[in-house]
């Protein structure tokens, strides 16, 4: 049998979550597994067996317990915002076990932020004390557009607009995910040519000036004309079944834990 490359989504939700603090309305009181949203990640798995993390979420441990993730090769930071960074100490149940740091990947503003918050993870020189250990990351600059390597595995970094900040999605052979963009440039699209499943963030109903709207994620994903489009950064707003249902063919929303594998 061909072995088959494997996404995971760990997290679909917003910087808030869902349920949201103080929030009593229907979707943050559903009873529906797929309305609790924890912030985003995700895991991409070659066939090859190189496992990837996409992003180091607040619920980092909860995600990967609850996904059975027990080791991974390398973390693809998409960009600095909080949502996306601050689970980074649970890198350590992976550290403890590797004879090397793991190297962590992304652009130059986004590592300057890792290393600013976090300098007992990078800094070679910090030893914890005596019956102690910490997280140990490199730092590892990439370029967007600029294609790298992880093991035997091509990584294509791809810019994405997010208001001030420098984000990037990532495409994996088949697969591509794409969070926080407001719109994808024409470079974007180029690089997404022929992509077979697509992730792309889908805030809210109304425009957002610093992503895609559901509405605007939806036209863009009928351009790149992907097999399957997963829809996730989900608000509140919408719930898993109600959006489901009236969503064009090839276009879903995601949920926490939903795996996707792509032959």
């Amino acid at each position: 049998m061909t072995a088959s490359a494997r996404l995971t989504f760990l997290g679909t939700g917003t910087s808030f979550g869902v349920p949201q603090i103080g929030c009593g309305c229907v979707v943050c009181r559903s009873t529906d597994p797929r309305d609790k949203r924890t912030r985003c990640g995700a895991v991409i798995e070659t066939a090859s067996g190189t496992r990837l993390l996409i992003d180091t979420p607040p619920e980092l441990r909860l995600q990967l317990v609850a996904a059975d993730i027990d080791d991974i090769d390398a973390v693809l930071y998409t960009h600095e915002h909080a949502d996306h960074i601050h689970g980074i100490d649970d890198l350590r149940a992976f550290t403890i076990r590797r004879a090397t740091s793991l190297p962590l990947y992304g652009e130059a503003a986004t590592l300057h932020t890792l290393r600013a918050r976090f300098p007992y993870i990078m800094d070679e020189q910090f030893r914890p004390l005596p019956g102690t250990t910490r997280p140990e990351g490199t730092l590892m600059p990439i370029e967007a557009g600029v294609p790298f390597t992880v093991k035997d595995t091509e990584v294509l970094p791809i810019a994405v607009p997010h208001g001030r900040a420098s984000v990037v999605g990532y495409r994996v052979g088949d697969i591509a995910y794409i969070t926080d963009a407001k719109l994808l440039p024409d470079t974007a699209r180029t690089a997404l040519a022929g992509v077979r499943v697509l992730v792309l963030n889908a805030l809210l109903r109304h425009p957002h000036p610093t992503h895609l709207s559901i509405a605007e994620a939806v036209a863009v994903a009928q351009e790149i004309g992907a097999e399957r489009t997963l829809l996730t950064h989900l608000t509140h707003d919408n719930a898993h079944a109600a959006l489901a249902a009236e969503l064009p063919a090839g276009v879903e929303p995601a949920y926490d834990g939903l795996v996707v594998t792509c032959s």
